[in-house]
């Protein structure tokens, strides 16, 4: 798998040098935080390593993490609460954290973004369907989230063993949900989501 610099070329090609490539990971899950991730290579840049971060494996992710780390010219994470994804429902927290990480950056010329548009940047934006496929840029962003993400939801799972984070990273698994009816909801499970909210109920029927 090999994923090309064909978006990036085209504005390289036209004088742009600050082409940022954004996605994240996490827009799904029951629990904990969505990740979000913007990275900015120097023109030309190249890498058959780094891919959409979804079709990699664990220990191939890890090690293209270290290598996007070093090779970026300019890198920002951002995490999003659950809270927030729920004050603001996680398609509005994934397009407002992106439009955020746009503003941190020195110098931007160009946004890629995962099939996410944005408002209020002073660039052009491309939305790219499949953008982490398509794009070195995007797919290094997601791989950037994704690392990151699993950190956390490991980290989690040794606060609260009994839900097995580490294993489905607070996706809506079978043994996710057994957990979420046996022991009940935590401060990092998305309220906002049905299978959290039902249970919410439940809870509170209980008092």
């Amino acid at each position: 798998m090999e994923t090309a610099n064909e978006y990036e070329k085209r504005w390289w090609k036209d004088g742009k040098t600050y082409v940022i490539g954004m996605d994240e990971a996490g827009r799904g899950p029951l629990a904990g935080p969505l990740v979000v991730a913007a990275v900015c290579f120097a023109k030309g840049y190249h890498h058959e390593g780094i891919y959409d971060s979804k079709k990699v494996s664990e220990k191939k992710r890890e090690e293209m993490f270290k290598i996007i780390l070093e090779d970026a010219l300019e890198y920002h994470i951002k995490i999003v609460s659950p809270q927030e994804i729920d004050r603001l429902n996680i398609y509005r927290a994934t397009q407002k954290a992106m439009e955020e990480l746009g503003h941190e950056f020195k110098c931007v010329e160009g946004i890629l973004t995962d099939a996410m548009p944005l408002n209020g940047m002073s660039c052009e934006v491309c939305a790219i369907v499949k953008g982490d496929q398509k794009s070195v840029s995007i797919a290094a962003a997601s791989i950037l989230a994704k690392v990151v993400r699993d950190h956390i939801m490991k980290g989690y799972d040794l606060l609260y063993p009994e839900y097995g984070f580490a294993k489905h990273k607070g996706y809506g698994t079978k043994q996710h949900l057994e957990a979420i009816e046996k022991y009940g909801v935590l401060e990092i499970h998305r309220e906002s989501y049905g299978p959290i909210a039902k249970q919410k109920i439940k809870q509170l029927q209980l008092f």
